[in-house]
């Protein structure tokens, strides 16, 4: 279908607009595409009127399109202006006449129009609701997105600072794990030493340069031995005096548990922390420090205070130490025993202390006449180390002395030191061996309370060991009699007493130790033993104490009976 309008004035216009709308009507165009289409046409109608001339304006429908077409009749220049719209085929036969001067065709196009702008109002007013409501959700996600973003970033400075506070926290740990391990390390540095020089010695090694720049240790009692005293910061004195540490500086320091000071006159421009070393009984003297830079950090002053305790600990041990050492030296020299001369028989003792502690213990010998004109010769050996055990010791020795003045046998005696031992101190042990020489008696009387058996050398230079039944230590809750125990004594012959320090090592036992002492006796000529026996028996312990280290004291004793020199050589060869 095609129509067909030509344009020349205003009323062919709109009877072509009138026409063209009703014509899509017809075809079943939509309202708002067939208001699109009108208002378009109108548009161009209302450029052509006013360019003037004549204009052909045409309709054709075909394969579901109204096409609009608007060319010139006149004139030239002007492009050919067409549109389109999609619709579909109308049901009925379409009647479309011309728009003549009727009034009611003119009212209905009016009004048709009307009603299509209406609903092109409305549509649109929808479309106006539609948009706000879209414009709304709109505002709404971005207040959302605003509030996430807030959030985000909230939680962003929370990680951050969190962050933050991990590595300082880290670092804080890594620096008092530092501290800490020092401190273990420097303790332990310093208690591994009984010497009070030494313990002074260390603290600058330990404490330069890291924690100070330098280090003053002020010990009281070592002053008083110099001629001439040295000064000390007025800080010092002070600390001394109250006990608590004090901080010299021009400025306050704010360290915890320090006071403050005015900045020392002997270096007023470098701070000083003096430290009591402060034990329970008296103060032994001050540590003053100056700092490696400029100032301490708080946590490396609490440490430096701890630490001085400790090296306070230190040496007031290393004090008592010396003190107990100086009492247990003399009392040993005071125990220990002259040996006597007794025609016709040789005595040689040596008693070496323990590599370690008060070197003293309860390792004991002794060798004295009887009014009979005897010898009683004895080893001892009483449990534990310290002034303890050598008091006990000496009592022993004290009430052994006593006993034998009446003649009684060693068995006897031994007998009686059991009973003495275990009423004066029940939860101490003892173990000895006694042994008794008659002038011109060819035996030898001896007797032993678990201790290790003697060992006896004789004049060809062959080695026994006297390991005849013992009875058991001495002062155990035991009623025991003692026995006595009698073997030949040829002249030449030598007796070794010892005690278990010098044979017994915890690796072996103690066995091994006695067949070394058997074999090194047993390589003595008789005329070596009779010319030097204080040597012997230093060549005796060289070979049996080969360790640098001896955790019990060491006694020896050796008897050797004087013989025929010659014969016993004979008998040698």
């Amino acid at each position: 279908m095609t129509r067909s309008w030509q344009i020349t004035t205003v009323t062919d216009a709109a009877r072509a607009r009138i026409d063209t709308a009703r014509l899509a009507a017809a075809y079943g165009v939509p309202p708002l595409e067939r208001t699109g289409l009108a208002a378009a046409l109108s548009g161009r109608l209302r450029r052509c009127l006013t360019k003037g001339g004549d204009w052909r304006l045409t309709a054709r429908v075909a394969d579901g399109l109204l096409a609009l077409e608007v060319l010139p009749l006149s004139g030239a220049g002007e492009p050919v202006w067409r549109t389109a719209v999609p619709c579909p085929e109308p049901s009925d036969a379409v009647v479309c006449t011309g728009v003549a001067d009727d009034p009611v065709l003119l009212a209905e196009a009016l009004l048709g129009a009307d009603e299509d702008t209406s609903l092109v109002l409305d549509r649109l007013a929808e479309q106006e609701e539609l948009v706000g409501f879209h414009r709304e959700e709109l505002h709404q996600t971005n207040q959302g997105v605003l509030a996430l973003h807030a959030e985000l970033d909230a939680a962003g400075r929370a990680q951050r600072e969190a962050f933050s506070a991990e590595r300082a926290a880290r670092r804080e740990a890594e620096s008092a794990r530092r501290r800490l391990t020092f401190l273990a390390d420097a303790s332990a540095a310093l208690t591994a030493s009984l010497n009070q020089e030494q313990i002074v010695r260390r603290l600058p090694e330990l404490l330069v340069p890291e924690y100070a720049r330098t280090v003053d240790v002020w010990l009281f009692d070592a002053e008083d031995d110099r001629r001439e005293r040295a000064a000390h910061p007025a800080a010092a004195v002070l600390a001394a005096r109250t006990g608590r540490p004090r901080y010299a500086a021009a400025a306050p320091g704010g360290l915890p548990g320090i006071d403050d000071h005015p900045p020392s006159a002997l270096d007023p421009a470098r701070p000083m922390l003096c430290v009591p070393l402060a034990t329970r009984r008296a103060p032994l003297g001050v540590l003053t420090l100056t700092p490696p830079g400029e100032r301490w950090d708080p946590d490396d002053a609490v440490m430096l205070v701890e630490l001085t305790r400790r090296a306070s600990t230190a040496l007031d041990h290393a004090r008592r130490f010396a003190h107990n050492r100086d009492i247990a030296e003399t009392l040993q020299r005071a125990l220990l025993t002259d040996l006597p001369r007794v025609p016709g028989l040789r005595l040689a003792a040596r008693y070496l202390p323990a590599t370690y502690g008060l070197n003293i213990g309860g390792d004991w010998y002794d060798a004295f006449r009887r009014p009979d004109g005897s010898l009683i010769v004895v080893i001892g050996d009483v449990t534990g180390h310290g002034l303890h055990a050598a008091v006990m010791m000496s009592q022993l020795r004290t009430a052994l002395r006593a006993y034998a003045v009446d003649g009684a046998s060693p068995g006897q005696l031994l007998t009686r030191l059991h009973v003495f031992l275990h009423h004066l101190q029940p939860d101490l042990y003892a173990t000895a061996v006694i042994a008794r020489f008659r002038p011109g008696e060819p035996s030898l009387t001896w007797a032993a309370a678990g201790h290790p058996p003697p060992v006896l050398r004789g004049p060809d230079g062959r080695v026994r060991t006297l390991d005849a039944k013992p009875g058991a230590m001495l002062g155990i809750p035991l009623r025991q009699e003692i026995a006595d125990h009698t073997v030949p004594l040829a002249p030449g012959s030598t007796l070794a007493l010892y005690t278990d320090g010098l044979v017994e090592r915890r690796a072996q036992g103690i066995d091994p130790g006695i067949e070394r002492l058997a074999a090194t006796l047993g390589g003595f000529r008789t005329r070596e033993l009779e010319g030097d026996l204080d040597g012997a028996a230093e060549r005796i312990l060289d070979p049996m104490l080969s360790d640098s280290e001896r955790d019990d004291d060491v006694c020896l004793l050796l008897c050797h009976l004087d013989g025929d020199t010659g014969a016993a050589g004979a008998a040698e060869r």
